[in-house]
């Protein structure tokens, strides 16, 4: 019962904390009227843990990691120049919360395939949850990361390898579908964005899966992972079929529920350059997504040029030096983020994302093009695009300022993927780019950092470095690999974290080493 009070008590807290700001908790239960806790209860916690991104400035700070932007209210240095800090775990209380979530729900329910469905989460949860964590620092804890629940014990776990962190991720993942499946699409109560649908989680769970999978392409060749036989045998299973399934918070004018970058939560809307990485490309490929992701300048804009022009929209170098990035700006001839994300009349702004079907296509396309599945490359990678572009369009009032009349239509649509500057040639590198240079374009706003991690193992697409500007000191001609392991491994569990950094990276905890996934 220890670790039932405790978790009590911590989501009591958290429930707290969160309700001046957001109110995606309260939709199944009355707090006030509530003395235990309750499966059902873990599980909005739980769910909403993951889906809920961080808000005001912090919600866009990934995007200038991934260089969709730049800003200019002030010097980024960690994130906008590169110098990667230490990661957080945190995390121990939270899977703790998954496991009481399980027991409880064996204790509540008599139908087992409700049983199962909680189980199901509770793994999804936990593997999504390390599977972050690992691609963030390399070796983490796993195995018995739980270990000494009721007790310090747990701040003194030992690390496992990333290659077994990879094994046991997949092992979780393929036994939550199975509970997945065991549930026959038994619905359970706690879910304020599925609405407990079982069997829309387990399509949500073997996307994830594929997105886990993605990230071992340069050990594809491993004979204990054996990476191209689990992948097709994945692909093969239930997925995300449209946009209509992604596991996607929506927001709306609902006090606690407006969009995280809306304008009467914060005053950095003006700060927010959107990139020539994200510009350039849409310009080039003349791709109405453009019209929806940026503002015109408002130099040119003044000058007369329409808003619908392409030459009025003017991308930033996010590697320019801080002092040139200001010199644009107070040259007022720079694209900012479109209103559509920002504007007080547009409160539910956009949903955010976290496993999506314009990414399940391009993994899929990567797939096919690496011949991890028989299927044709350019059938995925043109549904990733449709797929984005329908997100855009289907999430924008039809309101001039906020499509600037160049509205995503059948007819667009149509016409940008046909164009020839976007096809596939059979050629493997080229190939390679196109595909992951148009997950990055969706990637816009959404899944922090996936498109950093993908440029991290495939150099695609190329993110703009300068050395004059560069703050990773020690690389300055290149991106940080990794970010360091929080101070407070050091200071609890000092003997297994100094173990794994010597394991990992000859006893040098810094931005450039090189983990496991990303060693040749």
């Amino acid at each position: 019962m220890r670790l039932y009070k405790f978790t009590a008590g911590l989501l009591a807290g958290g429930i707290l904390l969160s309700s001046c700001t957001a109110n995606f908790d309260d939709i199944n239960t009355n707090p006030d009227g509530m003395t235990q806790v309750t499966p059902a209860l873990l599980a909005t916690s739980a769910i909403m843990g993951i889906v809920r991104p961080n808000s005001n400035k912090s919600f866009i700070q990934h995007m200038l990691t991934t260089k969709h932007m730049a800003w200019y209210e002030l010097l980024e240095e960690s994130t906008q120049y590169n110098n990667f800090g230490r990661d957080g775990f945190g995390i121990y209380p939270t899977l703790r919360n998954y496991t009481a979530m399980e027991e409880l729900a064996v204790e509540t329910y008599q139908d087992q395939k409700i049983v199962s469905a909680y189980k199901g989460l509770a793994l999804f949860l936990k593997a999504y949850r390390l599977f972050n964590l690992t691609i963030s620092v390399g070796d983490i804890p796993y195995e018995n990361i739980l270990m000494g629940a009721d007790g310090p014990e747990y701040l003194t776990v030992p690390y496992n390898t990333q290659k077994d962190v990879f094994r046991f991720l997949i092992r979780d993942l393929d036994q939550a579908h199975q509970y997945f499946v065991e549930a026959g699409g038994a619905t359970f109560e706690g879910d304020p964005v599925l609405d407990g649908n079982s069997a829309h989680w387990d399509r949500v769970c073997n996307t994830f899966e594929l997105r886990v999978l993605s990230m071992l392409s340069m050990k594809e060749d491993d004979p204990d992972l054996n990476v191209k036989a689990k992948y097709a045998e994945v692909a093969g299973r239930d997925l995300l079929q449209s946009n209509d399934d992604n596991l996607q918070l929506e927001f709306s004018s609902k006090e606690g529920q407006i969009y995280p970058f809306n304008e009467t939560l914060q005053s950095y809307k003006q700060y927010a350059m959107v990139s020539t990485t994200v510009v350039d490309v849409l310009k080039e490929y003349g791709d109405y997504r453009l019209f929806y992701y940026a503002r015109p300048s408002d130099k040119r804009v003044e000058e007369g040029m329409p808003a619908d022009s392409w030459d009025a929209y003017v991308g930033t170098d996010p590697s320019d030096p801080f002092e040139d990035i200001m010199d644009k700006a107070n040259s007022r001839d720079f694209s900012i983020l479109n209103d559509r994300y920002t504007d007080a009349s547009n409160p539910a702004g956009e949903p955010f994302i976290t496993i999506g079907y314009a990414e399940l296509c391009f993994n899929l396309a990567e797939a096919a093009l690496r011949g991890w599945i028989q299927a044709e490359p350019s059938a995925y990678y043109k549904a990733g695009i449709e797929a984005s572009m329908r997100f855009a369009a289907d999430h924008t009032p039809d309101d001039a300022n906020y499509h600037h009349n160049r509205q995503i239509t059948d007819e667009v649509i149509a016409s940008t993927l046909d164009n020839p500057a976007i096809q596939l040639t059979g050629d493997f590198d080229h190939d390679l780019y196109l595909i992951m240079e148009q997950k990055y374009l969706a990637g816009f706003m959404q899944i922090p950092y996936l498109t950093y991690y993908d440029y991290r193992r495939t150099g695609c697409p190329e993110f703009p470095i300068n050395p004059e500007s560069n703050r990773n000191v020690f690389a300055p001609d290149k991106m940080p690999m990794r970010w360091m392991y929080p101070q407070d491994e050091y200071d609890y569990n000092k003997a297994n974290i100094e173990e794994a950094v010597q394991r990992q990276f000859g006893g040098s905890d810094d931005i450039n080493q090189l983990m496991w996934i990303v060693k040749e």
